[in-house]
């Protein structure tokens, strides 16, 4: 297995497929968008196919494309189909802001995607234009259609938790997830943004959350079956859909990580947060065998990270913005 010098045991595998994006979130990057990778920079999906496999070898499970936006790629099915056949992963997902969902839902079914996760952060339109700078909100409620067509049960929206935004969706997204069966889960906003603005005071706190809900509805506590899950999910007690919270930045379950990440140039990192990364993409290229990939990934992952440290004198803002690192 594979196992860090904290004794946590690494269950799951963040790839990254790209770092562009089709929509410019004010706490992700600038408006202008940033500097893309150059295509030759990006692993091939045959690159992407044969670490994931070395990975699952060493005994990770699940498997998770992300970007930037991962279905502005082309043919993610394609990259699905290959990690299916291949990899010998037991579960694969992924996570898209959902713009381009309604016509992949159905392909991605077909090449044997388990799961998808849609990042949503405001259902009125002015707001969703507010925060993303796009026009996009029906194109993104047409792809969570279509997916929860093809994966009934296993559709879920994030939601990043900021004060001053969020306290005006939230009632939207309860009735939402009361009407469709639908798990929404709130993330408390990150130090992840290009532009370095994060403030602890626009954090809104998981806690404060779900003590606003429990004003208006009866929710009770769902039995996670995994320990590692980052989500506290809740179920309404009188319909169906349910609430989670991810208290990255309030109460940090670092203790429990078992994930690592691939960004989409081929770089190994151990935290969303790592000041170092392990360079995957030079030495395959250059012939390494599966061994040698492997050993270089336990290395890598001894030394993973005891935690963030958000809030900490010690903290230091991640090296890259999130649409660069992956989701």
């Amino acid at each position: 297995m594979l196992r860090d010098s904290f004794g946590r045991t690494i269950g799951k595998l963040r790839i990254s497929v790209t770092d562009r994006c089709d929509l410019r979130c004010v706490y992700c990057m600038p408006a202008e968008g940033l500097a893309w990778k150059p295509r030759g920079d990006l692993l091939s999906y045959e690159e992407i196919t044969r670490l994931a496999t070395v990975f699952c070898d060493l005994g990770v499970t699940e498997l998770r494309l992300t970007g930037g936006e991962p279905l502005v790629r082309a043919d993610v099915p394609a990259l699905v189909r290959m990690l299916r056949s291949s990899s010998g992963a037991q579960d694969i997902a992924i996570s898209t802001n959902g713009i381009q969902l309604a016509r992949y839902a159905r392909p991605l079914a077909d090449a044997g995607l388990d799961r998808v996760n849609v990042s949503l952060d405001a259902l009125d339109p002015a707001r969703f234009h507010e925060l993303t700078r796009r026009d996009g909100l029906d194109a993104v409620l047409a792809g969570i259609a279509a997916a929860c067509e093809v994966f009934p049960g296993r559709v879920k929206l994030n939601a990043v938790a900021m004060r001053g935004y969020t306290e005006h969706e939230v009632w939207a997204f309860c009735e939402m997830a009361r009407r469709s069966d639908l798990m929404v889960r709130f993330i408390e906003y990150m130090p992840l943004d290009a532009d370095h603005k994060w403030r602890r005071e626009d954090v809104l706190g998981g806690a404060e959350l779900r003590a606003q809900i429990q004003e208006r509805y009866t929710i009770v506590p769902v039995e996670e079956p995994d320990r590692h899950a980052p989500s506290r999910d809740w179920r309404f007690a009188d319909a169906p859909g349910g609430v989670g919270f991810i208290d990255s930045v309030t109460a940090p379950f670092c203790q429990a990580c078992d994930r690592v990440r691939i960004t989409a140039d081929g770089k190994l990192r151990t935290c969303l947060f790592s000041q170092v990364e392990t360079d995957l993409r030079t030495p395959m290229r250059a012939g390494a065998t599966d061994g040698e990939l492997a050993a270089l990934i336990e290395g890598a992952v001894w030394l993973k990270e005891a935690g963030h440290n958000i809030g900490t004198v010690d903290f230091v803002p991640a090296s890259r913005s999130m649409s660069q690192i992956g989701g």
